[in-house]
C-alpha cells in the first residue's frame, strides 16, 4: 500500500518545515508538497493530487475557507481521479471559520498545537473517510451554520424509512454502535445503511451526511 500523500498549507515557512519533518518520519505518510496561501494550495491540489491537505484557516491572499470552497467545487471534484480530504488547522477551538470550511467540504479540524501523534492519526482518519472531530462536537460546531434551511433535494426521497432514521441519528452525533442500539440493528447493518445513504445522496463521507442533515433541516428522525 502506498503512503498517504499530504500537502501542507500555511503562510509560516518555519511551521511547514516542522510539520513536514514530523510527518515524513511517520510510516505511511509522505509530504508531497507545500503551499504558503490558499491560492497556491488550490493549484497544488490539482498538480500534485495529494490524498490529504492540512489547511491553515487564516492566511493572506486567500484564506483556508475560500481555498476549501474552490478545492471542492463540483467541476474540480468531477475531474479528479481520486478524492482529496482537507483538515483545517486553527488556533481556536470550535472556530466559526472552521465550521464554514467543514460545511464546504473539509473533514474536520485540528488545533495547531496538536501533538505529532494526533496529527498523524487525523491524517489516517480522514483518509479513511471519517471526521477529525468527535461526532457530537461536529454537530455542535454546525449548529447555527444554517439559519435558513435549504429545500430538501429529490434524492432524499430515494432513502428508505430506516435510512432516514439512520441519517438523523448520524446528524445527532451517534456512533454506529449507538445507532444500532437505537434502531435494533447490528453494526454491520448500520454500515450498510450508511453506505446506501452516501450512494443515494452522492455524498463523500460521514462528515457530509452531518452537513447535509443540518443544511436541509433533517436532524430529527422522520
Amino acid at each position: 500500500m502506498s503512503d498517504i500523500g499530504v500537502l501542507l498549507v500555511d503562510d509560516q515557512e518555519l511551521f511547514r518545515a516542522g510539520v513536514a519533518r514530523i510527518l515524513n518520519a511517520h510510516d505511511g505518510i509522505t509530504v508531497v508538497g507545500e503551499a504558503a496561501d490558499g491560492a497556491e494550495a488550490v493549484a497544488a491540489v490539482e498538480s500534485l493530487a495529494p490524498d490529504v491537505v492540512l489547511m491553515d484557516i487564516r492566511m493572506p491572499i486567500m484564506d483556508g475557507v475560500e481555498a476549501t470552497r474552490q478545492i471542492f467545487a463540483p467541476a474540480r471534484i468531477a475531474a479528479r481521479e481520486k478524492p482529496v480530504r482537507v483538515i483545517v488547522l486553527t488556533t481556536f477551538n470550535l472556530d466559526d471559520r472552521a465550521a464554514t470550511a467543514i460545511r464546504l467540504g473539509a473533514s474536520g479540524f485540528l488545533l495547531k498545537d496538536a501533538t505529532p501523534t494526533m496529527l498523524a492519526e487525523a491524517i489516517f482518519t480522514v483518509h479513511a473517510g471519517n471526521a477529525v472531530l468527535a461526532p457530537r462536537d461536529l454537530t455542535t460546531l454546525l449548529d447555527g451554520q444554517f439559519r435558513t434551511k435549504a429545500a430538501v433535494p429529490a434524492a432524499y426521497g430515494m432513502l428508505t424509512e430506516k435510512e432516514r432514521e439512520v441519517l438523523a441519528l448520524i446528524a445527532k452525533g451517534y456512533s454506529n454502535a449507538e445507532i444500532g442500539a437505537s434502531v435494533f440493528a447490528s453494526e454491520s447493518t448500520v454500515k450498510t445503511h450508511v453506505g446506501a445513504i452516501l450512494r443515494k445522496l452522492a455524498l463523500r463521507d460521514r462528515v457530509q451526511i452531518v452537513v447535509f442533515a443540518h443544511e436541509h433541516g433533517l436532524t430529527g428522525a422522520s
